[in-house]
C-alpha cells in the first residue's frame, strides 16, 4: 500500500501534468537549498538530497575529506567515522557523508514550502515549453476563450495561445467555446510561461491540413512542391508524384473531391487549385494558369515568358483583378505576360505579309490558309467566342512558327554578327589602300611649300613629319580627323589645308582636261592624223580620273579606322571640338567631290537623306 507522502506526489503531479521524476527532482533541490541555509555550508561543498517516493524517507549528503583529527566537522570527517559510510575508506579520500538531522521532514516542510512551491511552477512552464516547442510547425486543436480586438485567446489545455487577427482567415467571425484549429507559427519562453502563437494564414497550414486529409502525402507517394495562398480566396498547389503510375491531382483531390472538400471547408471555402508540377517551365506555366485553357507558352528569357491565351479565356487567365496570373506567377516564380489569341494573330499576320523570308518559313499550308485567318480575326474581334479544335489548333501553329522564326533570326544574328563586322573592317582596310595607291606620285615629290600654307600651319605639319603633298593627302584618306589629328591643327587650319589641296587637286585635273582627245570625243581633227602619243591621251585621262575617284571615294568611305570596328568605335567617348578665338563652332565635316563641269574638287556638306535630291548644295 502506498504511502500518504506518495500519494500526495501522485495527486501534485496530476494536478500540474508534471511526471514525478520532474516532482522528485524539484523536492531534492529545494531540499539542498534548506540545508546549506540551515547548516551554514559553504557554496564550494557538494550537497545531495535522496527522497524515497514510496515511503517519504529524506536524507541529506555532505561531502567531507577524511582525515585522523577533525579540525572543522562542516568539511572533515575522521576515519572511523568514515569507514561506517565507506568500508574502503582511506585518508585523503572525499566522501558523502550522511548529516540527515533529527526530524528533517518536519524542518524541510516548514522552510522549504515555499521554495518547493516556486520551483514546482517553475518545472512546470519549462515542461509546458518543451512540450510545445516540439510542436511547433503542426496544427493543433484549442476551444476560443474570448475575442478580442487584437485577436482570439485559443485554451489549448493547460496553456493559453493566441490568434492575432492578421493571421485569421478575412471574413472568419469565432465564438467563444467554439472549437478550432490552427497552426503552431511561434512558441517562446517567457516568465509567465510558454507564449504561442497561432495561425491560419499560413501556407504551412494548407500543406499540414493536405498531409492529413491524403494519405498518399504522408506516405511519401506524392510530393508538394509549392504552396501560395492569398488567405480566404484563392490557393494553388503544385504536387509531383515520386512513383510511377500515380495521379498525384486526383490522389489530392480525391474522389468525388471529397479530400479537397474537407479543406475547402476547414478554410471556409477558399478556392483551392491543384495542378501537377512539371520540369518543363513552359508546361508548368501553362497549368499554373488552369482553369484557362492555354494556347501557347513562348520564353523570353530565363525567367519571363509571353503566354497566348484564346481571346474568350483571357478575362479567366488574368483572374479579378489580376490574381490568377499573380498566384501563378508566384507558383512558378516565372514574369508571365498574358496576351489573347486575336492580338497574337494580329501581329503574327502583319510580321508575315512584312517579310518574304518569313512567308517561306511558315510553309505554303499556312499561306493559303491566310485569307481564312483574317476572317477569323475579324470575327474575334467583333465577339469573341470560343474556337473550335481546328481553329485552335491552327492559330497556335501560326503564332508558335513565328515566335519560331524569331527566334532563330535572333539566334543567327548573334552568330553572323562578328563575320560582318569583320567583312565590314576588311572592306575599309581595302578602300583606304585604294584611296592610298590612287594619289599620284607627283604629290611625293611636291615640297610642302607649294600649298602656300601660313607659316604657323606649315610649321605644326612639318613638325608632324609631313614635308610633302602627298603625305599631307595620305593624312586626308581618315578625312577631317587626319588632318585634326596633327598637334595644334584646329578648324581654322583645317579649313586653310582643304582650300590649299583643292586648288592643287583642281590643277591636276584641269591639266589633264586640256590634253588632245580622239575624233568622236568633241575633237576636229581626224584620229588617224594624231600622233601615237596624243591617240593613248584618253586612256591616260580616263585613268587619272578613274584613280581620283577612287581617292575621292575612299577618303569618304575611310574617316572610321580602319583597325576598330563599330562596337570599339561606339565604345569610346567623342573628343569635343575645339571653338575658334571668337566662341564659333568649327565647320561641319565635309566631303570631297570632283565636279566635271567646273574641272575640279568641291567640298559638299553632310546632308539629312531625302533633303535634295540633286547636288546643288555643293559649298564651293
Amino acid at each position: 500500500m502506498k504511502s500518504e507522502f506518495a500519494l500526495a506526489l501522485n495527486q501534485i503531479g496530476a494536478e500540474r501534468s508534471l511526471p514525478r521524476e520532474i516532482i522528485t527532482k524539484v523536492i531534492e533541490s529545494a531540499l539542498v537549498q534548506c540545508y546549506r541555509k540551515y547548516a551554514n555550508v559553504m557554496n564550494s561543498q557538494h550537497v545531495a538530497a535522496v527522497v524515497d517516493m514510496e515511503s517519504g524517507d529524506m536524507r541529506v549528503f555532505v561531502e567531507k575529506e577524511v582525515v585522523e583529527d577533525v579540525m572543522d566537522d562542516r568539511t572533515e570527517v575522521s576515519l572511523q567515522d568514515a569507514l561506517k559510510q565507506k568500508p574502503d575508506a582511506v585518508l585523503g579520500d572525499c566522501i558523502m557523508v550522511d548529516v540527515t538531522p533529527k526530524d528533517f521532514g518536519r524542518i524541510a516542510a516548514q522552510n522549504a514550502k515555499q521554495l518547493i512551491v516556486q520551483k514546482l511552477r517553475e518545472a512546470e512552464r519549462d515542461f509546458q515549453y518543451n512540450q510545445f516547442v516540439e510542436r511547433e510547425g503542426e496544427i493543433v486543436r484549442g476551444m476560443v476563450q474570448s475575442v478580442t480586438n487584437a485577436g482570439v485567446v485559443v485554451n489549448l489545455g493547460r496553456i493559453e495561445a493566441t490568434l492575432p487577427r492578421k493571421e485569421q482567415i478575412p471574413g472568419e467571425k469565432y465564438e467563444v467555446q467554439q472549437y478550432v484549429r490552427a497552426y503552431v507559427t511561434e512558441v517562446k519562453r517567457t516568465g509567465r510561461g510558454p507564449q504561442v502563437t497561432l495561425s491560419r494564414t499560413h501556407k504551412n497550414f494548407l500543406r499540414r491540413l493536405l498531409e492529413i486529409e491524403v494519405p498518399e502525402i504522408a506516405n511519401g507517394l506524392v510530393e508538394i512542391k509549392s504552396i501560395i495562398r492569398e488567405p480566404g480566396s484563392r490557393s494553388k498547389i503544385a504536387v509531383a508524384a515520386l512513383q510511377p503510375n500515380v495521379d498525384p491531382v486526383g490522389a489530392c483531390v480525391g474522389q468525388r473531391g471529397t479530400r479537397i472538400q474537407n479543406i475547402i471547408n476547414e478554410l471556409h471555402g477558399e478556392k483551392i487549385d491543384v495542378i501537377e508540377w512539371s520540369a518543363d517551365p513552359t508546361v508548368y506555366i501553362a497549368k499554373a494558369l488552369g482553369p484557362a485553357k492555354v494556347m501557347a507558352v513562348h520564353p523570353i528569357d530565363s525567367k519571363s515568358a509571353l503566354v497566348i491565351v484564346p481571346t474568350d479565356q483571357l478575362s479567366l487567365a488574368i483572374g479579378r483583378e489580376g490574381q490568377n496570373a499573380r498566384l501563378a506567377a508566384r507558383l512558378t516564380g516565372w514574369r508571365i505576360d498574358i496576351k489573347s489569341s486575336s492580338e497574337a494573330l494580329s501581329e503574327a499576320l502583319n510580321k508575315i505579309s512584312e517579310d518574304p523570308d518569313l512567308q517561306a518559313w511558315v510553309g505554303d499550308e499556312i499561306m493559303q490558309a491566310l485569307p481564312a485567318l483574317r476572317e477569323l480575326l475579324v470575327r474575334q474581334r467583333a465577339l469573341p467566342t470560343a474556337l473550335t479544335p481546328e481553329e485552335f489548333t491552327l492559330v497556335k501553329r501560326v503564332v508558335d512558327s513565328v515566335h519560331a522564326y524569331e527566334v532563330a533570326r535572333r539566334s543567327n544574328a548573334d552568330k553572323v554578327k562578328p563575320v560582318v563586322r569583320e567583312t565590314q573592317a576588311e572592306e575599309r582596310r581595302q578602300a583606304r589602300q585604294a584611296a592610298l595607291a590612287a594619289i599620284p606620285q607627283a604629290a611625293y615629290a611636291m615640297p610642302l611649300e607649294e600649298l602656300g600654307l601660313s607659316p604657323r600651319v606649315a610649321q605644326h605639319i612639318i613638325a608632324a613629319g609631313i614635308v610633302s603633298v602627298g603625305q599631307l593627302l595620305e593624312q586626308s584618306v581618315r578625312g577631317d580627323e587626319g588632318f585634326l589629328a596633327i598637334e595644334g591643327i584646329g578648324p581654322k587650319a583645317l579649313n586653310e589645308i582643304k582650300q590649299a589641296l583643292d586648288k592643287v587637286v583642281g590643277q591636276w585635273k584641269v591639266t589633264s582636261e586640256t590634253m588632245p582627245v580622239a575624233a568622236g570625243d568633241g575633237g576636229s581633227a581626224p584620229a588617224e592624223a594624231k600622233p601615237a602619243t596624243e591617240a593613248a591621251a584618253p586612256k591616260e585621262e580616263e585613268t587619272t580620273e578613274q584613280a581620283q575617284q577612287y581617292f575621292i571615294e575612299a577618303m569618304s568611305e575611310g574617316e572610321d579606322e580602319d583597325e576598330e570596328d563599330e562596337d570599339v568605335k561606339s565604345a569610346k567617348p567623342a573628343k569635343p571640338k575645339k571653338k575658334d578665338a571668337k566662341g564659333k563652332k568649327p565647320a561641319k565635316d565635309r566631303l570631297l567631290v570632283y565636279d566635271e563641269e567646273l574641272g575640279r574638287l568641291v567640298t559638299q556638306h553632310p546632308r539629312k537623306p531625302g533633303r535634295y535630291d540633286d547636288l546643288d548644295d555643293l559649298d564651293i
